[in-house]
């Protein structure tokens, strides 16, 4: 994979090695029962050991990873994907008026439907097109929280149980990062999934979960959290990697300060949480500086940067002793409710342009049938026009990409366009029929979860899949 094993043992400022950062931590833990229970209940008892040895690379047929890319914002997919049979496409023109793409701009996808309806794809998104039309992307069709299944005479008469905050930002963001969207669950399922298979990964002293974009719900879990990263790579505190003779002194300070047993539980977890942070830091540092560049040429824009650290950090998976990892991704600039075309059309060619730069470094490291990238995203946006742009929807349409993925399929049956159909409840806002339970539980079963735990991690999947009885839509060779 053309990257060195680092057999040095990370150290920090003052030469303070990891067993003593770790050995220091359990020591002022052990000084309070009170403390060890506490810390237990919060999830954060982990890594007090002495520290595992880091290992080279792991086999790919033994790798595995999911990248999820959040479109922020709630992204126009019905203008991403467009139906170009001629009664379809005038259903979408009709309904959308001036934010409707010309058929004749549209790429074309090889792709029909069993009842015979074509596609095309948003023009500034080739790259993407040609993945689909390679068989290495689909398409998941109408997809969105739900509860349970519900029909339009349901949700119009409230009758029915519906997502929590439907066409909220916050809410939504929330519902399809913790697949949970009757209460503002704290923990997501891509941190659930941690929980379940980090012990897999042969390094514990760094997370199973490395996060592009910084905190966020889908990573976090009940004892695996996500590691923060940047495009650059990862960020220590930088007094304890300080030469100069004023760093050393505020080095060896801060070195105290973390070295003191502390009452106060929230004190002390901050502590843990801070010696955890920069051990991560310096394993991570450490194998990312023994990594031979990819050949793969990335763009500067932030999306394509993104990528490009996610790819570095597959490419060092095996000196990080990782078997499984997820990254997050998260790219805004969808919230377009005014000059949709124009700031639509920019957005999509840089991640459709940031896409294929990573299909091709996946490609380099042999790794793209064991790293599968998918999108989320708020919500869909309304078919009808407010003048300027689009409002905030519901059912909508995502991407994911892969060597595992059975592409060049639309997934899902892709809805009637026309305003006032079975699923359409007003200003052009359709029920979604593909939950996105079964989206992401397929993800997970490709990733090496086993059925039994799927109700643990998406507790209303038996309203829409029973766990055991196949993939739940068929996209990916499990």
């Amino acid at each position: 994979m053309g990257h060195k094993h680092h057999d040095k043992k990370p150290t920090t400022r003052m030469g303070m090695t990891r067993r003593k950062f770790l050995g220091s931590a359990a020591c002022a833990a052990v000084g309070s029962t009170t403390f060890l229970s506490s810390f237990t209940s919060l999830g954060l008892m982990n890594s007090l050991a002495a520290p595992r040895p880091v290992i080279g690379m792991a086999p790919p047929s033994e790798y595995k990873a999911l990248v999820c890319i959040l479109l922020a914002g709630g992204n126009d997919s019905f203008n991403m994907v467009v139906p170009t049979q001629t009664d379809q496409y005038n259903d979408y023109a009709t309904s959308r008026s001036n934010v409707a793409l010309t058929s004749g701009e549209l790429l074309s996808l090889n792709y029909t439907d069993t009842q015979g309806g074509t596609y095309g794809m948003h023009p500034s998104m080739p790259e993407v097109a040609n993945l689909f039309n390679d068989g290495k992307a689909a398409i998941i069709s109408n997809i969105g929280t739900l509860i349970e299944p519900v029909t339009k005479n349901q949700v119009l008469s409230e009758t029915a149980p519906l997502p929590l905050g439907l066409r909220s930002h916050a809410d939504q963001a929330r519902h399809w990062q913790t697949s949970l969207p009757q209460n503002r669950q704290a923990k997501g399922w891509g941190g659930k999934i941690a929980d379940i298979l980090a012990a897999g990964n042969t390094n514990q002293d760094i997370s199973m979960n490395l996060s592009l974009s910084g905190t966020n719900l889908w990573q976090a879990g009940e004892s695996v959290d996500e590691f923060t990263i940047t495009p650059q790579g990862s960020v220590g505190i930088s007094i304890l990697e300080g030469t100069e003779p004023f760093d050393v002194i505020l080095g060896q300070g801060l070195e105290n300060i973390l070295d003191q047993t502390y009452n106060d539980v929230l004190k002390q977890t901050y502590v843990k949480k801070v010696q955890e942070s920069q051990i991560q830091h310096e394993i991570f540092t450490a194998a990312l500086e023994n990594l031979t560049p990819l050949s793969t040429q990335f763009s500067q824009t932030q999306i394509s940067r993104q990528l490009r650290m996610v790819a570095d950090s597959i490419a060092i998976a095996g000196n990080l002793g990782m078997s499984r990892q997820t990254f997050y991704v998260k790219f805004g600039g969808f919230d377009n409710h005014g000059e949709l075309l124009n700031n639509h059309s920019g957005r999509l060619s840089l991640f459709s342009a940031a896409i294929e730069e990573f299909y091709q470094a996946m490609d380099e490291l042999g790794m793209s049938d064991n790293v599968t990238t998918f999108t989320v995203s708020d919500f869909a946006r309304t078919l009808t026009s407010n003048g300027y742009g689009t409002d905030h929807a519901w059912g909508g349409n995502a991407l994911v990409f892969g060597g595992s993925v059975n592409g060049g399929q639309i997934y899902g049956q892709y809805p009637s366009l026309a305003l006032g159909n079975d699923l359409e409840i007003g200003n052009g806002v359709i029920i979604p029929e593909l939950c996105t339970d079964e989206y992401f539980a397929e993800l997970a079963l490709w990733l090496g979860v086993e059925p039994t735990y799927l109700e643990d991690i998406f507790p209303n999947i038996g309203n829409f899949y029973t766990p055991g009885t196949g993939n739940p839509i068929g996209f990916l060779n499990i």
